[in-house]
């Protein structure tokens, strides 16, 4: 069951992955971090699987500012779930 944090934050991934700013690359990553947080494995699991894409899109060369301070804000919330 996802908590509404979790929710929240795969809203938060779905509307970056909208930002047609985001480089495609990016992009498909972001919808696997949604699919991940969405499966049914343990909480702990997935985030930490999250956390590691997260951080692979971090180092992202092409991404503006703006969007990796998105990234981060993104990770900050999953390390509080």
């Amino acid at each position: 069951m996802e908590t509404q944090d979790l929710k929240n934050i795969i809203e938060a991934l779905v509307d970056l992955n909208d930002d047609r700013t985001v480089p495609k690359n990016v992009r498909t990553k972001l919808l696997n971090i949604v699919e991940i947080l969405k499966d049914d494995t343990e909480v702990n699991i997935k985030v930490n699987k999250a956390l590691d894409e997260l951080d692979d899109i971090q180092s992202d060369a092409n991404l503006q500012p703006f969007t990796r301070t998105q990234i981060w804000n993104i990770a900050s919330a999953l390390e509080t779930v």
